[in-house]
C-alpha cells in the first residue's frame, strides 16, 4: 500500500513539474517577444527559449489558437496576437493610477511643452508605461513598454530607494551598469544614491543615457508609503537654470497629485 501512495505522489510530483516547464516556457517566450519588439520566425524560438522543437512549435500552436500570439502570413513569423491587446485594456481600464498617471502625463506635456514618462519597476528593469513626447522641435523621449536598465536613470534611484543594500545589489545585473557610451557605473555609487534619494521630492541625473539630455524624477507613492513608480521629464542638458527650476516645480506637484500617500 505505501508502495503505491508513493508511486502516486511521484506521479503527480513529476505532473507539477511538467506543468511548471510548461507555464515557464509560455512566460519565457513572451519575455522573447516583448524583447525582440517585432514578429520573430518560428524556427528560431527553440533556440531562444532553450526547449525541445516539438515542444515549442505546440506552445505557438496553443497560444495562437488562443489569440494570445498571432502567424504574420507565409513568413512563419509570430508576435503578440488581438487578445493580448483586450487583456491590456482589461488592465488598464481597472488599474487607478495608471488611469490617472496617463492623464496626467499627458496634461503635463501640454502644459510645458516638455517630454514627460510615467514609470514603474518591472523586476530589474524600470519600464516605461506611459510617454507624451511635448512640443520641442527636438524631441527626446522613449518609446512607450521600453524596459530600460535601473542605473541608467534617475527613476530607477527612486524606484529602489526603499531596499537595503544587499537588496538593491541583488537587483541589479552586471550589465546593466555599462552605459550606452561603455562608462561604467560605480555600484557602491549607485547603492549610496538609491539610499540618498529615500523621502526625495525630485532626483536628478545628467549625461547618463546620452550626452545631451537630463532626466528629473519625482516619487509617486503607494498606501504603504513606498515609491510604486515615478513621474520624470527627459530634459535638454543645456535648459537654463530658471527653467528648469520650473520644471521641477510642476513635476513635483503632479507627482503629489498621483500619490496616495507620502
Amino acid at each position: 500500500m505505501n508502495d503505491v501512495n508513493t508511486t502516486t505522489l511521484d506521479l503527480a510530483a513529476v505532473s507539477a513539474r511538467s506543468r511548471e516547464r510548461g507555464i515557464d516556457r509560455v512566460l519565457k517566450l513572451f519575455a522573447y517577444l516583448h524583447s525582440c519588439g517585432r514578429p520573430v520566425r518560428v524556427a528560431d524560438l527553440p533556440r531562444a527559449l532553450g526547449a525541445p522543437r516539438s515542444t515549442t512549435y505546440e506552445i505557438v500552436r496553443v497560444l495562437t489558437d488562443s489569440g494570445l500570439l498571432e502567424a504574420s502570413g507565409d513568413d512563419k513569423k509570430i508576435y503578440f496576437g488581438r487578445m493580448m491587446h483586450l487583456y491590456g485594456i482589461s488592465y488598464f481600464r481597472e488599474n487607478d493610477l495608471i488611469r490617472r498617471a496617463t492623464a496626467e502625463v499627458d496634461s503635463l506635456s501640454a502644459r510645458t511643452g516638455e517630454s514627460s514618462e510615467f514609470c514603474i519597476l518591472n523586476r530589474d528593469r524600470q519600464a516605461i508605461i506611459h510617454a507624451s513626447p511635448g512640443s520641442r522641435p527636438m524631441r527626446i523621449s522613449s518609446e512607450v513598454g521600453s524596459q530600460i536598465p535601473i542605473p541608467w536613470t534617475a527613476s530607477g534611484r527612486l524606484l529602489l530607494s526603499h531596499l537595503s543594500p544587499a537588496e538593491i545589489q541583488d537587483v541589479i545585473q552586471p550589465e546593466d551598469l555599462v552605459l550606452p557610451d561603455g562608462r561604467q557605473v560605480d555600484i557602491d555609487d549607485f547603492i549610496q544614491q538609491c539610499i540618498a534619494a529615500r523621502g526625495k521630492s525630485i532626483i536628478i541625473t545628467r549625461g547618463l543615457i546620452n550626452s545631451f539630455s537630463q532626466c528629473l524624477a519625482a516619487p509617486i507613492y503607494g498606501v504603504n508609503g513606498q515609491v510604486e513608480a515615478t513621474i520624470c521629464f527627459v530634459l535638454p542638458i543645456d535648459m537654463k537654470e530658471g527653467l528648469r527650476a520650473e520644471m521641477e516645480e510642476n513635476l513635483i506637484a503632479s507627482a503629489r497629485k498621483l500619490s496616495m500617500a507620502g
